[in-house]
């Protein structure tokens, strides 16, 4: 009996240290989130110049760290918001604290409408007078794009800049699967309608081909012609050499070729920067970060009681509630809300996204439009407002993208896995008793009859003739001819431009403008949806799925990226209305 009570006090002297180390680990971890989460205001002082560190991976807006990230720590490329970067630059220009903007250029992951948004608020700033001058060890492709408008851009004297041209290389997978014994039995409307053909094809179709070496060449333009006007080189010069892989020339004949104006080590930009500053020591020219500037509030900063709201939408489309990607029942409810809001006078909504689930799309199209018949819709489109996209915004009243912003893709698929081949290598075999005909419709166990796959197509096609009527409604363009700039074809906002897929060329300011138009506001204050999420609000919400995220990139490294496309065909929808997964301009 003494033993047993000795025990017994053990198991709960025990039980209490755990909890209270558990107690004080949260106590620990709450500490870390008050501290992430009460920034103090930067203090701007004079001579203080914006660093816009080019690193990590551009996304149209990012919220505070998960509580895994502020407590764990982060191994991930940092994530950088391009509204943040685009305030950051306007506050910039109006505060006479901030004497320029050096761009610190690295490994930056960001696509080609999103760059140009940040070189169109650069050549903006320009006009205040204030310098802007670069620097990179490597300049990327991208990077040097957006640098090129610099009125000093400097190399590293062992450095590279890199000039390649665009190239899509997409992954087939028609073999392994054939290895495997998986068909894929595919439906779908659109010539041009590429996003299935990884599953049925092993190579491009000449459609997809042409398709692609459109829309990449007149990016390629876009990027030529603005380098060519900020550098005065013709653009024949920069194909040029871009044909003679300059990426592995040395920096002095890169200087040479006029592409950069100095060479220097990164002490030296720090000397330069001084003498523009007009400052005796180094110790005086401060930096001030993006993430210190977005703490400081605007000079001129707008407050009227009249609002135009930006509703940010990036991501895949798909049903359900949760913040990953453009979710419907989500979106819907945020649409609907800022449709009562009184103070909310127009919209933009911007749009970041390649598709996904068409029956998502049309829910959203459908609370568009009720949107739009309350107040002005005007869509600003980011990297990619394609497929389901282009569904969700075909609906507003005015329509801007960038030139280089790939759009279109107007056609919908879907994709049946037969799985026989594979589980007759394994030995497996299935057997089946039914009541009616159909009854076993969707066994992967076995290929589809002729009848079955007749009722899907005829499913398929009354699903895109939807998506041309939702188009030719909101555009205003006959169905007939819609159909022929349809099929599937993905065009970059030049191209949409021409034909009538979008009304004008622009950034997100020029949407802005355009809603404060339509809705005749002269004075205007301008909210973004939906709301950020802080650490204490994600410390409330469902980890689950972040935390299993974390884990398996951890475990996979690169790996994760396959595992990460199957998952979202396995969680699709099954009709589909997107992009191609794995088109990967570079």
């Amino acid at each position: 009996m003494k033993d047993f009570f000795k025990s017994l006090l053990a198991s709960i002297l025990g039980c209490f240290i755990v909890l209270g180390l558990l107690c004080l680990i949260m106590f620990i971890s709450l500490a870390a989130m008050m501290s992430f989460s009460s920034e103090e205001k930067y203090t701007l002082k004079d001579n203080t110049i914006l660093t816009l560190k080019l690193e990590g991976v551009l996304y149209d807006r990012v919220e505070d760290n998960s509580i895994f990230d502020a407590i764990m720590g982060r191994n991930e490329p940092p994530k950088l918001g391009l509204d943040d970067i685009l305030s950051s630059i306007k506050k910039a220009k109006e505060n006479d604290k901030i004497k320029g903007i050096y761009i610190n250029a690295g490994a930056f992951s960001a696509s080609g409408a999103s760059l140009k948004e940040i070189r169109d608020q650069l050549i903006d700033f320009k006009e205040s007078g204030k310098f802007v001058v670069s620097y990179a060890d490597v300049y990327t492709q991208g990077c040097y794009y957006l640098s090129s408008v610099s009125d000093k851009v400097i190399l590293n004297p062992q450095g590279n800049l890199d000039l390649h041209g665009y190239a899509a290389v997409p992954t087939f997978y028609k073999g392994l699967l054939d290895k495997i014994g998986v068909e894929m039995q595919i439906f779908k409307v659109g010539t041009f309608k590429s996003a299935v053909e990884p599953f049925m094809l092993d190579k491009m179709s000449d459609a997809n081909k042409e398709q692609v070496s459109s829309y990449m060449n007149d990016m390629w333009s876009t990027v030529t012609d603005e380098i060519s006007a900020s550098r005065k080189i013709s653009v024949a010069k920069l194909n040029e050499l871009t044909d003679s892989l300059v990426t592995f020339k040395e920096a002095k004949a890169i200087l040479s070729d006029g592409l950069v104006d100095t060479l220097m080590y990164d002490t030296g930009v720090k000397e330069y920067l001084k003498t523009l500053l007009k400052v005796e020591e180094v110790k005086d020219v401060r930096l001030a970060s993006v993430k210190d500037i977005t703490t400081v509030p605007f000079i001129n900063k707008k407050s009227a009681d009249d609002i135009i709201a930006v509703l940010y939408a990036e991501g895949s489309i798909s049903d359900g509630t949760g913040r990953e990607g453009i979710t419907s029942k989500r979106y819907v409810k945020e649409i609907e809300k800022l449709r009562d809001n009184d103070k909310v006078k127009a919209v933009v909504f911007r749009v970041n996204s390649p598709g996904g689930s068409a029956y998502a799309s049309e829910e959203i199209w459908e609370a568009i439009g009720l949107l739009k018949a309350k107040k002005p819709v005007v869509v600003s489109m980011g990297d990619y407002a394609a497929s389901g996209g282009y569904y969700i915004s075909c609906n507003a009243s005015k329509i801007i993208a960038q030139p280089n912003t790939l759009t279109g893709s107007i056609g919908i698929f879907g994709m049946f896995p037969n799985v026989e081949g594979l589980t007759k290598k394994i030995g497996v075999s299935f057997d089946a008793v039914k009541t009616n005909k159909f009854s076993d419709f969707g066994n992967m166990t076995r290929p589809m009859r002729e009848d079955e796959k007749a009722i899907l197509q005829n499913y398929i096609e009354r699903g895109y003739d939807l998506f041309l009527t939702r188009c030719s409604d909101g555009r205003g363009i006959a169905k007939d001819s819609l159909d022929h700039i349809a099929q599937g074809r993905v065009w970059t906002g030049n191209q949409a431009l021409k034909i009538g897929l979008v009304d004008a060329l622009g950034n997100i300011d020029t949407a802005i403008e355009e809603a404060a138009k339509l809705a005749s506001l002269d004075d205007y204050s301008l909210r973004s949806f939906p709301k950020k999420v802080d650490v204490f609000e994600s410390l409330l919400m469902n980890q689950k799925e972040e935390l299993a995220t974390k884990v398996m990139k951890e475990y996979m490294g690169a790996d994760y990226e396959y595992f990460k496309t199957l998952k979202e065909i396995k969680e699709q929808d099954f009709v589909q209305a997107r992009m191609p997964y794995d088109i990967v301009v570079k």
